[in-house]
Order: structure tokens, then C-alpha cells, then sequence
């Protein structure tokens, strides 16, 4: 059984807790991974912190390595191959890695919403960090490290797109990008089941588990912003979706999962419907 609980002995930021969203700045400039996750493992939501705070374009820190290519230039591998297989838990660490920064920036870009839309997102970056180095060290065991393979950097394109609206952005990365992820993990998890990689399925459980709540964060935030502004949020998610994607990615939703992440049974119907 693995231990999802181990504490990372590394070194960290100058006092990341000084200030939530001032420390969540300086985690999301951080470009050493694991200096990130102890960092961000020790940020918290201190007295004073308020709504109305200017907000911060901070550029997310990335080590060196892995190196950014077109996803059409990421070589296919056989799953079943040491390589293949260690390329595939190094694309999910990367995804997690991105994770990390994409709720740190949530934290820090957007101005004017309540304490716990903050709160949320810096637990949300704390889990991604756990996640992140789950499949880190999991990935040494392989043989290999991050920043082994190349990567791509979809996730991170659509926060770029989605940075001057925050109901945009809780619309296409939570309930779209990573919402992806409740669909296609089951299936992973199955795969590396049979190629005998039991810890690596069980991490994938603790991450879609994870997940779910993520999803419904985003799910929280974005039917706030729609109500403030006087918008029907399930006509809003699918008009936005419409507008940027054209339809989203997916054979078959996961229903259950999206549900419990926020999502309502008349708009999984329309997506699945509109699905390519």
C-alpha cells in the first residue's frame, strides 16, 4: 500500500506563508519542482487577506527540462516497453506539474472574488503538488526522472487564453481541460493494471479521487461568476465552450464522475452530444 501522506523533506522559499496570495506568487514564479511543492504545502489562508486585492500576472517557474514540443512531435511509445511505460507516467506528471501552476495563477490573476475562491485554489495547488510528486517518485523507480521526456504545453495555453476572464477560465481548465481527466483515467488505471503496475494504478485512483474535487471547485467558482453577472450558467458553459472549441474532445463522459464534480445531467447530455 502506498503512503499518500509522506512529508517532503526539501528546501523552501523564504517564508511562503507570510501572506497567502503574496506566497502563492512567489510558488508559482518557483521553477524548481520540488522546492514548489514544500513551498506550496505551506502556504495557508492567513488574517487580512481580502477580496480586493490587485491582481498579479506572475510567470509560472518550469525547470529547464523536460523540454516543450508540439504534441504531434511526442514520439508514440508501446506501453508495454520500460521506456513506453515510463514515458507514459512522465506525460501525467508533467499534467500534474502544470496542475500545480495552473491553481496557483487561478490564486493569483483574479481580483475581486470572495476569501475562499483564494483559499480553494491554494488547496487545490497543495493536492496537485502531492500528485506531482506521487508520480515523481514513482517515476524514479522506473529508472527515469522528470524532465526525462518532452512535453507539450496545452494545458498551460489555455490558461494563456483564458487569463483576462475568470469565468472563462473556471469554464475551459477545470470544466474542460482538466474535467478530461475524470473521463480517460479510469482507463489508464486499467492499462497500467495489466502491464503490472499496481502503484502506479493506485496513484491514478488517488489523483481521479482528487480530481473530482477539483472539477467541482471550478464548477463552484464558475455558477458564482455566472450568477453575478446575471448569466444561466449551464447556457453560458456550453455557448463558451461552443465559441472556443467548436465541442469538446470525448468518446464517452464519465457521467458519475462529473456529476459529483458540479456538473448537471442536461449538460453532459449536450456535450455528449456535441462530442468529436
Amino acid at each position: 500500500m502506498l503512503n499518500f501522506g509522506y512529508a517532503l523533506q526539501v528546501k523552501t522559499i523564504s517564508d511562503p506563508t507570510t501572506h497567502m496570495l503574496d506566497g502563492a506568487a512567489a510558488c508559482l514564479a518557483e521553477p524548481d519542482p520540488e522546492t514548489k511543492c514544500a513551498a506550496v504545502a505551506k502556504l495557508s489562508l492567513q488574517p487580512g487577506d481580502s477580496r480586493n486585492r490587485n491582481e498579479q500576472d506572475v510567470s509560472p517557474g518550469r525547470p529547464t527540462r523536460p523540454t516543450l514540443v508540439h504534441p504531434r512531435k511526442l514520439p508514440r511509445r508501446a506501453l508495454g516497453s520500460e521506456e513506453g511505460h515510463a514515458a507514459f507516467v512522465h506525460a501525467i506528471c508533467h499534467i500534474e506539474f502544470t496542475a500545480i501552476n495552473l491553481a496557483l495563477d487561478a490564486a493569483v490573476r483574479f481580483s475581486d472574488m470572495p476569501a475562499a475562491f483564494y483559499s480553494d485554489w491554494i488547496l487545490v495547488a497543495a493536492e496537485e503538488a502531492l500528485h506531482f510528486s506521487l508520480l515523481s517518485r514513482h517515476l524514479n523507480t522506473l529508472g527515469y526522472a522528470y524532465g526525462d521526456f518532452d512535453a507539450h504545453n496545452g494545458l498551460w495555453d489555455m490558461a494563456e487564453r483564458t487569463s483576462d476572464d475568470v469565468l472563462r477560465r473556471m469554464a475551459l481548465v477545470p470544466r474542460v481541460m482538466e474535467a478530461r481527466g475524470l473521463d480517460v483515467t479510469p482507463n489508464m488505471m486499467e492499462r497500467l493494471q495489466k502491464i503490472g503496475d499496481q502503484d502506479g494504478a493506485q496513484i491514478l485512483g488517488k489523483i481521479l479521487h482528487d480530481e473530482v474535487k477539483h472539477v467541482r471547485v471550478g464548477s463552484r467558482w464558475f455558477t458564482y461568476v455566472c450568477n453575478h453577472r446575471g448569466l444561466d450558467p449551464i447556457a453560458t458553459f456550453l455557448d463558451i465552450v461552443a465559441a472556443e472549441l467548436g465541442a469538446i474532445r470525448a468518446t464517452s463522459l464519465n457521467y458519475e464522475a462529473r456529476i459529483a464534480a458540479g456538473f448537471s445531467k442536461a449538460e453532459l447530455d449536450s456535450l455528449s452530444k456535441a462530442a468529436r
